[in-house]
């Protein structure tokens, strides 16, 4: 990111002199014979020769020396080189980068390698409190490890708890995200992207491989998968795709006001019956469970009390009850929602209306 303020990388990459030929794998090692002891780098040498050459391990990867200099029982995951070039990854780092800098354009912040902008919190901080309209009370600009650490630390538990990451573990972390894992800062900007609706598509089916190296009774080992990073969206249209109700809310708010009230007298009308009364549609709909009562009222079916959760204790909690609600919506016939169960946990407006309004067109001869 291109501030004045912003601190060095703690792993600056070594400058080689013009004309000379990339250094192989093993070359490297004699670089880090320079650091460290003679004995030392060659025990470190033979363990990752074995690794890479032994049968059934992965083929040679160009992974840097220190990756393999671990202690007794360490694991490390290291990305394959080759995969981070592949065209889709390539594709969707850049789409990655673009969102962020539309995002932060107003701050004049510029991202440019995910890896070395995002490691340390900073533009995290900042993109999360644009998104979400909220400020954290975090230092701006962090110089040391340690201070950079306890920024992420408080960025990340923000960000967590904004996706409903409550029980569930995310598939990145502190350490992951600062020890700049390509890996977890591309999960955790995909799940930011899906989570507010981005106006940007996503490469689909986009996996990377990972090597994942282990040091057991003094000899290293080394595996490889396949690993996930986006996958196929059938609501991919988000923020980009406009409708009747992108309209009355940018456009018409008087038009809105008569569709939510239009809405919530066929809502009460149902909801009467087990004397039950809404009177917001953002607010009274986002822990599910009116939603799913509506559903069985309308049905005419009785929704099992054990089925949902009737007090909700959490986000995890509320967004099972919307999907719930969301199966009962297909089983009496209507289209599977556009909308994502934490589009309405999250409150999001339009796409509240949306579900409502399809119970309403085909419900609402029956009184």
């Amino acid at each position: 990111m291109s501030t004045l303020s912003r601190p060095k990388s703690p792993h600056t990459p070594t400058t080689t002199k013009k004309g000379r030929e990339e250094d192989s794998f093993w070359d490297k090692f004699s670089t880090l014979g320079r650091k460290r002891g003679t004995r030392e780098v060659k025990k470190i040498q033979e363990e990752g020769k074995y690794a890479i050459d032994s049968p059934g391990s992965p083929n040679q990867y160009d992974i840097p020396p220190e990756d393999y200099a671990l202690r007794e029982h360490e694991q490390r995951a290291v990305i394959d080189p080759q995969s981070i070039n592949d065209p889709e990854v390539v594709k969707l780092q850049r789409i990655l980068v673009d969102w962020i800098n539309d995002e932060l354009a107003e701050q004049r912040i510029i991202v440019q390698n995910l890896e070395e902008d995002m490691y340390d919190g900073q533009v995290l901080h900042k993109l999360w409190e644009k998104l979400t309209g909220k400020k954290l009370d975090v230092p701006e600009v962090t110089q040391s490890e340690q201070g950079q650490h306890e920024k992420l630390n408080i960025v990340l538990k923000a960000v967590n708890h904004t996706l409903g990451f409550h029980q569930k573990i995310p598939k990145w972390s502190v350490a992951s995200v600062h020890s700049k894992n390509i890996v977890a800062i591309l999960h955790l900007l995909v799940a930011l992207v899906r989570h507010f609706r981005a106006p940007v598509r996503l490469p689909e089916n986009v996996f990377v491989t990972v090597v994942i190296a282990e040091k057991n009774a003094g000899v290293l080992n080394a595996q490889k998968f396949q690993e996930q990073i986006t996958s196929e969206y059938d609501d991919l249209g988000m923020r980009c795709e406009k409708d009747a109700f992108d309209t009355l809310i940018d456009c018409a708010p008087d038009k809105l006001a008569v569709v939510k009230k239009s809405l919530i007298t066929f809502v009460n009308k149902h909801l009467a019956k087990l004397n039950f009364e809404i009177t917001d549609l953002n607010t009274d709909f986002r822990d599910g469970v009116y939603l799913c009562l509506l559903m069985g009222l309308l049905g005419g079916f009785f929704v099992p009390l054990h089925e949902f959760h009737l007090t909700p204790q959490d986000v995890d909690q509320m967004v099972n009850n919307v999907a719930f609600a969301f199966d009962l919506m297909q089983d009496v016939g209507l289209p599977k929602p556009k909308a994502r169960p934490e589009d309405i946990v999250n409150m999001d407006l339009k796409s509240t209306l949306r579900v409502l309004y399809s119970l309403f067109t085909m419900f609402r001869e029956y009184a």
